[in-house]
């Protein structure tokens, strides 16, 4: 079911309109805290923040393009277990199927939540929004949305989206409870909200003003950006492709890595309470350094940093949902992204599968079908 509603914004103020809503379902009295991102007292950052107050919601800020973190993990730990009130959770669209991924893996519940998305104007990487935010966030994040809004997907001079952002081909809300759409809107003036669950549309009578429907002008918007995106994805998947072709390539692509595993707990789709590289498997004696060394007569430390990026691939190309947090997190800035994300469409369309698209799709390792790869399994 889909509910359309429009929320009015005063005084062209659309962050304020925005918080107003929240505040508004925070205010309800099923709800028992409210999960955004939140401008730090004590730092110029934004983080994601669990609110009971609704007077800390003028502190809450969706729009702004920062994101240090996929959300998905800190929504799974909320949802684990019943905490007896229900949490609302303001959620990218890519935040929003890497929790539909930790569903189907019993990771996280869907029943004592409420997803909120946005139309997803995308984010830049954390040392660049910390460089060009300066101390106004409040300012910084105008700019960025007020730039992207009116020109379908151009950031303000001085600030480039992450990769994961420019070529995010999924960026409006779908799998939310409550959607929110600016693309298109005369955002000065309202903003659309749709409920997409009989649970979001408990919400919509209360919290704005119900009817309407969408301009002409947001299809047109949403065409635009998906196109630009589209073919930005393109010229990536072909340059990675290139890039990582051989194993002389990839061995050249990897060279930086450290063994950091940054990648790794950054991911949200990346759960096992102990990860195979922590273990003892890879704890390798000093004489099996000293023999390797002795045998190829120089081996590269820290070892195994490509055999780890293959097995993360092996593991995570199913569940991959090219939220970027993988590259963000890298000391030394290797484009871990546009790999898994090269390879995770090959993966994924091998499957007919998409990462968090539908909560009722089977995981591809998750069961068997007989009818799969049959030129594989030999059943032709």
């Amino acid at each position: 079911m889909v509910k359309t509603a429009i929320i009015d914004v005063k005084d062209r103020d659309l962050l304020g309109a925005l918080q107003g809503f929240l505040k508004s379902i925070l205010q309800r009295e099923e709800i028992g805290a409210l999960l955004a991102p939140w401008r730090l007292p004590m730092k110029n950052r934004i983080m994601p923040a669990l609110l009971t107050d609704p007077d800390q919601v003028d502190r809450v800020d969706p729009l702004a393009p920062a994101f240090p973190m996929n959300n998905a993990k800190v929504v799974s730990r909320l949802t684990r277990k019943a905490a007896g009130q229900q949490v609302a959770a303001v959620m990218r669209p890519c935040e929003i199927r890497a929790f539909v991924e930790l569903v189907k893996l019993n990771q996280g519940h869907l029943e004592d939540l409420l997803i909120i998305g946005t139309d997803c104007l995308g984010a830049c990487r954390n040392t660049d929004f910390s460089r060009w935010a300066g101390e106004d966030l409040s300012a910084a994040s105008k700019d960025y949305y007020t730039a992207v809004l009116a020109g379908g997907g151009a950031a303000p001079d001085g600030i480039e989206p992450a990769p994961a952002c420019r070529t995010c081909d999924q960026s409006l809300p779908v799998g939310a409870d409550l959607a929110i759409g600016l693309l298109g809107m005369d955002t000065d003036r309202q903003i659309l909200v749709q409920a997409q669950t009989e649970k979001g549309a408990a919400y919509i009578n209360t919290s704005a003003s119900t009817g309407g429907a969408p301009p002409p002008a947001r299809q047109k918007a949403i065409e635009k950006m998906m196109a630009d995106r589209t073919a930005a994805q393109d010229e990536m998947f072909t340059a990675t492709q290139a890039n990582t072709d051989s194993l002389e390539k990839l061995s050249a692509y990897l060279a930086d890595c450290v063994n950091c595993y940054n990648c790794r707990v950054a991911c949200p789709v990346c759960y096992c309470r102990e990860c195979v590289f922590v273990t003892d498997v890879f704890d390798h004696d000093p004489g099996q350094y000293l023999n390797w060394a002795r045998t190829k007569g120089a081996v590269k430390m820290p070892t195994d940093t490509l055999f780890y990026h293959l097995t993360r691939l092996a593991h995570m190309s199913t569940a991959c949902v090219g939220c970027g947090q993988c590259s963000n997190a890298c000391p030394n800035d290797i484009p871990v992204m546009e790999l898994f994300k090269t390879v995770a469409r090959k993966t994924q369309e091998a499957f007919d599968y998409t990462a968090g698209a539908d909560i009722d799709a089977k995981p591809p390792l998750a069961e068997f079908r007989e009818d799969e790869f049959p030129e594989v399994v030999g059943l032709n």
